[in-house]
């Protein structure tokens, strides 16, 4: 297959796929990968500067980098060896047979939508001759890439590369096409599971009606929500530009857990909130994935799913000055508020 033709289907398939989400792709990772090489040697045609036609070669090699999101994108470093195998090219003299190993430094930029990673290389590598050709090139290093994530620690990926590094005479070419598999060292935080707090018993008392004794409430959590005011979850709480929660959030979100648990009759509502930074459409999203993030951390606590509800709000409803640091800050949070019925209502006031 050509160069070209590589790069437009490549191309065609960074294009295909929307970045609307904060990436699952940041940390540190490292990978291996096997393929197919094309190479050749281009020169003067001589014996001192020989030319050796395009072959085909299997190919290996190993990665390992690390990834930051920045607004929407990611952006990347990794180091990359690859191990060109041998393969008998045709000469002007005769026949070489040679490989090729190449080394290198790339900066990645990326596109993340949930789960899939497009992604474009640039970097700088140095390409060493192996066999009966002898010598070294280095030059620039180019990649297209699209990544899967299909476990929290695991991805697959498909790559296409290619450096050429010229030295006197002599220019080196390596097209790679290959397909990869990558571990990632971070994972989504899961707390771990905590008993839930049971409702006092009802009390039976002679000639007297059977009233369940409200619960004393044992934080200023339950009684923000007892009052029906919002609980409120900074941005700080969250991975920077993400919906993944941070332990820092823990202990605010098991006491809204044990809340739920001893008034089974109150719903909840989960707001999220951003400030004004960004794209109108980017921040609606990023505010419905942090409240549905928390609503997911509550069911996993025990609270029905059909107690809660979550909506995200973006930019909309801003409770400081955006043009200050300090007011955007206030603004980047998610609210949890109890919806209390009658019957529990009564058990409040009592």
């Amino acid at each position: 297959m050509k160069k070209s033709t590589m790069t437009i289907a490549l191309a065609a398939a960074l294009l295909s796929i929307s970045a609307v989400h904060a990436s699952e792709f940041s940390g540190g990772w490292i990978g291996g990968k096997i393929g197919s090489n094309r190479s050749d040697i281009a020169g003067a045609g001589t014996v001192a500067l020989p030319t050796a036609n395009a072959k085909s070669a299997d190919t290996y090699g190993l990665e390992a980098g690390y990834n930051w999101d920045m607004s929407g994108f990611l952006l990347g470093v990794d180091g990359f060896a690859d191990f060109n195998q041998k393969a008998t090219h045709t000469a002007p003299a005769g026949t070489v047979n040679y490989g090729s190993d190449v080394y290198g430094l790339d900066m990645k930029l990326g596109l993340p939508s949930g789960n899939w990673l497009p992604y474009a290389k640039l970097g700088y590598g140095s390409s060493r001759v192996t066999g009966a050709a002898t010598g070294s090139a280095n030059g620039t290093h180019l990649g297209l890439g699209v990544e899967y994530k299909f476990a929290p620690h695991w991805s697959v990926a498909g790559e296409y590369t290619t450096i050429s590094g010229k030295n006197g005479g002599q220019k080196l070419n390596n097209d790679n096409l290959t397909v990869g598999i990558n571990y990632y060292f971070d994972s989504p935080y899961v707390a771990p599971a905590v008993a839930a707090v049971v409702a006092p018993a009802v009390v039976k008392q002679i000639a007297a009606p059977v009233v369940a004794p409200k619960p004393a409430p044992v934080s200023e959590t339950w009684k923000t929500l007892l009052e029906e005011k919002p609980v409120t979850l900074k941005g700080t709480q969250f991975d920077f530009d993400s919906a993944k929660l941070r332990p820092a959030a823990d202990a605010k979100l098991n006491e809204v857990a044990e809340f739920a648990a001893a008034y089974p009759d109150a719903k909840l509502d989960i707001s999220g909130h951003t400030c004004s930074l960004g794209s109108d459409a980017y921040n609606q999203k990023l505010s419905e994935r942090r409240a549905a993030s928390v609503k997911a951390y509550l069911v996993n606590k025990g609270v029905a799913e059909g107690r809660i509800v979550s909506e995200g709000y973006g930019e909309t409803k801003p409770v400081a000055d955006n043009k200050t640091k300090a007011g955007r800050e206030e603004n980047r949070r998610v609210e949890i508020r109890s919806v209390i019925n009658e019957q529990t209502r009564v058990r409040v006031i009592q």
